[in-house]
């Protein structure tokens, strides 16, 4: 059987909670609870799990096109309510892994797909904010190195009416598998 790793991406202060810069508010809270079991599913399993999370400097050219969001050591690049108990809780583990990101892709200028490669995985499942941004070009990248890729509908969430076209968009282009 393939060696699969969960992919947790951007549940962050600044995308999830209320007051965060860049915020997909209720629809990224309400994902909450279903990552944190499916976190601790692939952790009974001792699958890996891997917390990919933007990462800037306060002048980052990012924030030309977005609010300033995930500035390295703010309270708005911390992980969200739950999850960050859940990581707090379960960090100590060789199985959890946090992956600071300077793109939307979690794999461009990470060492993502080294990590994953050295677990043996071969199946990616993703998870997070934004369906139509870092969920879905993680979703390209996992792709274009060969890993089969799986999206959680009810595992990821965005700020725009967009997020059904760019699961259709992930299963039409990328071959991913889209579960419920």
């Amino acid at each position: 059987m393939d060696k699969e790793a969960l992919l947790i991406i951007d549940m962050s202060n600044d995308f999830v909670d209320d007051h965060g810069s860049l915020t997909a508010g209720a629809p990224a809270q309400a994902i909450v609870p279903y990552i944190v079991n499916l976190a601790e599913q692939f952790l009974k399993h001792r699958n890996p799990i891997f917390f990919c999370m933007d990462a800037h400097e306060a002048d980052d050219p990012h924030f030309q096109l977005w609010p300033p969001h995930n500035v390295k050591g703010t309270h708005g690049a911390e992980l969200y309510g739950a999850l960050h108990e859940w990581y707090k809780n379960h960090r100590q583990s060789p199985n959890v892994q946090y992956i600071p990101k300077p793109e939307y892709d979690a794999f461009v200028r990470t060492d993502l797909d080294e990590r994953l490669k050295a677990f043996g995985v071969h199946v990616v499942h993703l998870t997070g904010v934004c369906t139509d941004i870092c969920d879905f070009l993680t979703a390209y990248g996992a792709y274009s190195r060969g890993y089969q890729t799986i999206a959680h509908r009810k595992g990821m969430a965005t700020f725009t009416d967009q997020h059904e076209l760019f699961l259709k968009h992930m299963k039409a282009i990328f071959q991913t598998k889209i579960v419920d």
